[in-house]
């Protein structure tokens, strides 16, 4: 059977599994859990009548009966309507949606501020006001598409994080509690009870307490394929000193957190096997532990784990130029970033300069204006400078040209005052309206950003030099085929990477960090 009959395009299928009214169709979402399509995990979740519990579309249990079931946009729907999470599949752990950032609606914006905390940190004004909405206007929103208000979403995700921290480490209940965004143990006692159906120590069992309660090891949930050494590859050739640092297997950098500074070392390797869920190891030592959900998040869009890579190599499988890519590298990533003003910033530092250039002269700000903390791992030894503080330099001052100097101020004093907007609340065109009016910052500039630091999948750069030569070197007319780059869409980005992908060498690897 020919590989895209085997795996049929997953976008058709979204486009029937949803009807018109947003609303989940049930023959649709039986057909998939029938098939324990794992395609489905994180897009729906199923919940049986008669058991009381709810599962993923692949949960390997005996299928119910079509009648005993009912179908949720959420994790925190089907709490919501009383059901409890099932043990065995652990339908919460699932990789998001990846029709978050495809679409890109304001349910999905939302989703992305929820996970990073902003409703635990700001409260629901908080979050209306990033997304664009009144409370009360996204509170609809909400409901309408996925089920649940943002109250009970975030109420979901602090579970699921609260969940994976008794399971994979040995912190304290108490650290878990705060860590995972409850404002009480009793609040996180309650809710673990309730959503699970059992106990903290049930669900933990007989271990220990961790000695060391700033360092949380976590597994990130990715679909597979999932090239794991072409993104590592991808992150060490952009490697900003003081900031970031890799190694055989491993990618390490510091993080400019709401309550505090951290750190984190991903463990990143491929996992081929199409139609799975894979892990990426990751060690965070956070200031504050109350930084863990956004420590989580951030790390999260780092590796693109989010994505559908089946959705994406299916839509490749018969173009002449980017299917031979996507069969040599299937699953490969968009790498996003930790922090979308840090992004925006290194893009307007790497204007017209090389790669080794542009981490150069990063460098060189991030030892002269970066905050310098105390790491466990050799090399991380600053934050990035924030926006605040790049906005108060002289332009002349910069080791960089003058117009550029002054875009980059320019930008900086954009993102302080809050015109700017990165966080992935705002709406995508807006923000690309909002840079492209800054002096200095271009389409492709805007571009870069759009796909780096919102996530956005359908981003290409038809003037980029890299392109170009990747093209050429691949045998095309660059002409040629970017005059019909439009039949890439929506996954444009994807394309672009597996351009940039036959440019990029493999980074010989640094000695491994020692743990402390």
């Amino acid at each position: 059977m020919s590989d895209s009959r085997e795996i049929e395009s997953v976008a058709y299928a979204r486009m029937a599994l949803v009807s018109i009214d947003a609303r989940l169709d049930p023959e649709s979402c039986y057909r998939a859990v029938k098939s324990r399509d794992r395609r489905f995990d994180g897009v729906f979740y199923v919940a049986v009548r008669t058991t009381g519990i709810y599962c993923r579309p692949s949960c390997p249990a005996r299928t119910p009966a079509y009648a005993n079931v009912s179908f949720h946009a959420s994790a925190a729907a089907a709490q919501a309507a009383g059901y409890r999470a099932c043990k065995r599949c652990l339908p919460d752990a699932t990789p998001g949606s990846p029709d978050w950032d495809v679409a890109a609606t304001a349910a999905g914006r939302a989703m992305r501020l929820i996970a990073d905390g902003v409703v635990d940190r700001e409260g629901v004004e908080g979050l209306s006001r990033r997304v664009g909405y009144t409370p009360r206007h996204l509170s609809r929103l909400l409901t309408a598409e996925l089920g649940a208000g943002p109250l009970a979403l975030a109420r979901a995700r602090r579970a699921q994080t609260a969940r994976v921290l008794i399971e994979t480490t040995e912190l304290g209940f108490a650290d878990v509690a705060f860590a995972s965004g409850f404002a009480s143990v009793r609040q996180f006692n309650d809710t673990v009870r309730e959503v699970y159906a059992a106990s903290p120590s049930e669900l933990r069992g007989r271990r220990g307490r961790v000695t060391s309660p700033g360092a949380v090891t976590m597994r990130l949930a990715v679909r597979t394929p999932f090239a794991g050494t072409r993104l590592l590859d991808f992150l060490a050739h952009h490697l900003v000193p003081g900031v970031e640092t890799a190694g055989a297997g491993w990618y390490a950098r510091t993080l400019d957190l709401p309550h505090g500074p951290g750190t984190v070392r991903l463990e990143l390797a491929d996992a081929p096997v199409a139609g799975e869920t894979a892990f990426v190891s990751a060690r965070f030592v956070l200031h504050d532990l109350r930084d863990t959900s956004a420590a989580v998040e951030r790390a999260r869009r780092l590796v693109d784990a989010d994505c559908d890579p089946l959705a994406v190599d299916d839509e490749f499988a018969g173009d002449p130029v980017i299917g031979p890519l996507v069969r040599a590298t299937p699953g490969l990533r968009v790498p996003g970033q930790v922090d979308g003003d840090e992004t925006a910033i290194r893009t307007v530092i790497g204007q017209q300069v090389s790669v080794a250039g542009a981490c150069t002269v990063a460098g060189r700000l991030v030892a002269q204006l970066g905050r310098r903390v105390e790491t466990d791992i050799p090399g991380l030894t600053h934050l990035f400078p924030d926006a605040a503080s790049l906005a108060g330099v002289d332009p002349a001052t910069l080791p960089m040209p003058r117009a550029r100097g002054r875009a980059l101020v320019g930008l900086a004093s954009a993102l302080a005052s809050g015109a700017v907007a990165l966080d992935r609340g705002p709406d995508r065109d807006d923000v690309r309206r909002a840079l492209v009016a800054l002096p200095g910052i271009g389409p492709w500039t805007a571009d870069y950003v759009a796909m780096r630091a919102l996530g956005h999948p359908d981003v290409f750069l038809p003037t980029d030099i890299g392109v170009r030569n990747a093209l050429t070197g691949l045998g095309h007319e660059p002409v040629d085929v970017l005059a019909h780059s439009d039949r890439w869409r929506p996954w444009r980005s994807y394309a672009l990477m597996h351009l940039w992908n036959t440019l990029m060498p493999a980074v010989p690897a640094a000695d491994q960090p020692k743990e402390n």
